[in-house]
């Protein structure tokens, strides 16, 4: 049996890390994230340094059958306390409602230049027995152009500030 997918990706915002993280913990900003994710419904809640997003998403065309032509996707995300330098660690789980699919991993948000980078580390399991790697592999650029859109949104959202 063959372990869960490593994935890795990152974000850059023209922002100091302790104003992306007021950006990243803003609900406002979630539901920007949210509706440039093209989802067809969405939640949004933040609690302090806890954000919670459930979104109605088109399902990957590996995984429609499975899921059908929806599929909710519930991301929860933790940060730890701010270093001296505004940096920030937390945790990520990702979660399909009745869809056998995981991603437990790291966020990390660290000063870079003049701005800040916000590096997203994770395993994906999908646990189906023999098609679980396959889905894993069409799963992934799903999970990652979620952070593609998290860069999109937030540069649009900092240049307003």
């Amino acid at each position: 049996m063959m372990g869960p997918m490593d994935i890795s990706t990152r974000a850059e915002f023209p922002a100091p890390p302790a104003e992306a993280y007021a950006m990243l913990t803003d609900e406002a900003y979630l539901t920007e994230v949210c509706e440039a994710s093209k989802a067809h419904k969405f939640t949004v809640s933040v609690d302090g340094s806890t954000t919670r997003t459930t979104r109605t998403l088109d399902a990957p065309s590996a995984a429609a059958k499975f899921t059908g032509p929806t599929m909710d996707v519930v991301e929860d995300i933790s940060w730890g306390p701010a270093a001296a330098d505004g940096s920030r660690t937390g945790t990520i789980n990702i979660t399909v409602p009745g869809q056998p699919v995981t991603v437990k991993g790291t966020t990390e948000l660290a000063a870079a230049g003049s701005g800040s980078v916000l590096t997203v580390s994770g395993d994906l399991k999908v646990n189906i027995p023999l098609l679980g790697k396959k889905l894993e592999q069409s799963a992934a650029p799903a999970v990652l152009a979620g952070v593609d859109v998290h860069q999109e949104v937030g540069s649009r959202w900092l240049a307003r500030g």
